[in-house]
């Protein structure tokens, strides 16, 4: 269990360095009148911190290379 979520943390640490965020469309209805749809898309953007990214990278590593005490 605790090798699989180093190994998560650890490309997930490496995905926030690298890409440093994702982006996504948002589309809302503005108004419908009758047969007439309104609608507006936006693109937003999700940032993610490298400190966030550098630490999900280092506790994945430590929990993949810890040794476990018996």
């Amino acid at each position: 269990m605790r090798r699989i979520l180093g190994i998560l943390l650890t490309v997930a640490g490496l995905a926030g360095l690298a890409l440093g965020g994702f982006e996504y469309t948002q589309t809302r209805e503005i108004a419908k009148i009758g047969p007439l749809d309104l609608k507006s898309k936006e693109r937003k953007r999700v940032t993610i911190p490298p400190l966030a990214s550098g630490t999900m990278l280092a506790v994945g590593a430590v929990l993949l290379f810890a040794r476990r005490k018996k």
